[in-house]
């Protein structure tokens, strides 16, 4: 919290992570919802 590009940078980073996880579990769940709808 010292510096303020610091912080915002890590604001940044911590959001692309969350979107990236958000992203990947979408990946992973809508084919096997998909599946698991179609039996």
């Amino acid at each position: 919290m010292a510096k303020k590009k610091k912080s915002t940078f890590q604001k940044v980073v911590n959001t692309v992570v969350w979107l990236m996880i958000i992203f990947l579990v979408l990946g992973v769940l809508l084919p096997v919802a998909s599946s698991l709808y179609n039996n």
